[in-house]
């Protein structure tokens, strides 16, 4: 796993280091669009830039830490220091270019993409291949990787920004006009049926472990189902413009029996599958394993319940993973690995997870779950709420309150920290133990890491962007049956019932929880306006050792989206407009 991991990070910034932030296409290495493109090494390499457009410097344009800042269930937390944190939990907005690099890093990748799709159309690569059909192979593989990757930036850019500007080809304008809401998502709807219709049917347990973290056809046909359920609720609860189709930018539309057909075959044919314990998807279940190889004779195990309920990771390499028992559940992640803070001209954070880190317990070094920042405390409400026999609770959910000796946490103490409920998020957090270099985190010994300041880099934990139990819930939410979102819920110790639109949310609300998902429910469903929410709740909290109330005001005039960087609208010479409420 460290050998897969550190060659995916360093491809993406050799190709990286060839692209500036405003789409040059010359560069120091020559490579342009008349020079390269020319090679399947060359396109290897272009491929791997456009995933690193998935990568951000700026805190607040990392999809995961803004999506969860914004749920209900989360709250701000943090330092007295830490206002952007709370401006972003509280949609307040003063200073500019807060999601600044979430646009920038869009349209670098879409721009890459674009150049990939151009140069595999009209190129021709049989020379190096041993027949045409595998050239024809290689061709069909990369242009429907382009287009999904292509369609996925846009996506996660429209879900926080709304209409986008299109930018379909490399010599397209590059400030034309902001489309709207329908005509982007009818682009980026576009791509990922394209993709799916070009990218092979192969089995999830047979794909390479060098090939892992690359989109397939089983995503492509699942981001169908969440383009469509995104949008149509959007038009349909924020915009009060009801469809049930999702347009595509060549005409027609998208149906929902289309929709349920593409998502029966992901599950029918793909091979993906649930873990067979929540729990066992996240790294503290190999904590213990992990204390074991690099301290034995220390105190272990360093998380007993870990290992009174018998955990075990399936790893994050895949089916094949070289850690952990073989993961058939995640079905595209962002892949995290060795930050270096000299990386992409001094940005090399970024490679790392820093989730963990900024949503890691605040100023308390404990075994097995260490410091962090001590963002994204958790609503009290929302967990009192939750049903102590659903194993995802506690498999979710640190509660410092307890001070459990069985979790480790028995020398924590509130009063570090704002917004603090003592409740923190356990899917990503800092997790570490004893070895021969003394108390580090986990992914430290993991990856031999070995540079620069290892407390902020070594959270090499994946970010989970899709899991095969939200395609089972996306198809109990079209079919409005409950046989699949049973599947998870049996999963999780929890008896069958009857379906329902708000059993399926309450479903998704603790499956998916913190997991950058709830918000854009919010917003799909309506939610986010009304009172069916946590938002409308008082959160007892401490406010650095004063007892104190929170409360979220949601501003109904965003609309659920988040401000156009001023700075672009000012390159643009205003053709970009502001979004609603900013």
């Amino acid at each position: 796993m460290k050998k897969i991991l550190y060659l995916l990070v360093v491809g993406v910034i050799v190709f990286a280091s060839s692209c500036d932030d405003h789409l040059d296409t010359n560069n120091l290495y020559e490579k342009s669009l008349e020079t390269f493109y020319k090679t399947p090494t060359d396109i290897k390499e272009a491929m791997n830039g456009v995933y690193n457009s998935l990568f951000v410097t700026g805190i607040h344009s990392d999809e995961h830490i803004a999506a969860n800042l914004m749920s209900d269930v989360v709250l701000a937390g943090g330092g007295p220091d830490d206002v952007s944190a709370k401006n972003v939990d509280e949609f307040r907005d003063p200073t500019e270019d807060t999601y600044r690099d979430l646009w920038v890093e869009t349209y670098n990748g879409v721009y890459r993409a674009n150049a990939i799709i151009e140069a595999v159309i009209t190129g021709d690569f049989a020379q190096y291949f041993n027949t045409a059909e595998e050239a024809e192979v290689f061709k069909n593989n990369t242009l429907g990787e382009a287009y999904f990757m292509r369609g996925f930036l846009m996506y996660r850019a429209a879900r926080f920004f709304g209409g986008m500007p299109l930018i379909p080809t490399t010599d397209a304008d590059r400030f034309v006009a902001r489309a709207s809401y329908s005509d982007t998502w009818a682009f980026i709807a576009s791509d990922f049926k394209k993709a799916a219709e070009t990218l092979p049917k192969i089995k999830a347990d047979e794909f390479a472990l060098d090939d892992y973290g690359h989109a397939n056809v089983w995503v492509a046909k699942s981001y169908i189902a969440r383009a469509y359920l995104h949008y149509t609720g959007y038009m349909t609860n924020i915009e009060k413009s009801p469809t049930d189709q999702l347009p595509l930018s060549e005409g027609g539309s998208i149906t929902k029996a289309e929709v349920i057909t593409h998502i029966e075959d992901v599950i029918n044919n793909s091979g993906y599958k649930l873990a067979t314990d929540f729990r066992n998807l996240w790294p503290y279940s190999y904590v213990n394993e992990s204390a074991r190889n690099f301290d034995p004779d220390g105190t272990n195990p360093v998380l007993p319940w870990a290992e009174n309920e018998g955990l075990s990771w399936v790893g994050q390499d895949g089916p094949n993973s070289a850690v952990g028992t073989g993961n058939y559940e995640v079905m595209f992640a962002q892949r995290y690995g060795l930050g270096n803070w000299d990386f992409d001209g001094g940005t090399g954070q970024k490679y790392n997870n820093r989730t963990p880190l900024y949503f890691g317990i605040r100023d308390h070094s404990m075994v097995p779950f260490g410091q962090g920042w001590g963002w994204g405390t958790i609503h009290p409400s929302f967990y009192a709420e939750w049903d102590d026999a659903d194993q995802r609770k506690a498999g979710s959910v640190i509660d410092l309150n307890a001070k459990s000796a069985d979790f480790g946490i028995s020398g924590w103490n509130i009063g570090k920290g704002d917004q603090n409920t003592g409740l923190m998020n356990m899917k990503y957090t800092t997790l570490q133990h004893n070895g021969p270099d003394g108390v580090k985190g986990m992914f430290y010994y993991l990856f031999n890491m070995s540079h620069g300041d290892p407390m902020q880099l070594w959270a090499a934990q994946d970010f989970y962007y899709l899991r095969f139990a939200e395609v089972l819930l996306m198809h109990s939410e079209l079919t409005e049956t409950a046989d699949k979102m049973n599947l998870v819920r049996d999963r999780a110790n929890l008896g069958p019932i009857a379906y329902s639109l708000d059993a399926l949310k309450k479903e998704r609300l603790h499956e998916l929880a913190f997991e950058g998902v709830r918000w854009f429910d919010l917003v799909r469903w309506g939610d986010v306006e009304s009172n069916n929410n946590y938002y409308s709740k008082d959160a007892v909290v401490d406010d650095s050792g004063k007892p104190g109330v929170y409360k979220v005001s949601y501003k109904n005039e965003t609309k659920g989206l988040v401000p156009i960087p001023e700075t672009e609208i000012r390159l643009s010479d205003g053709v970009y407009t502001q979004n609603p409420g900013w």
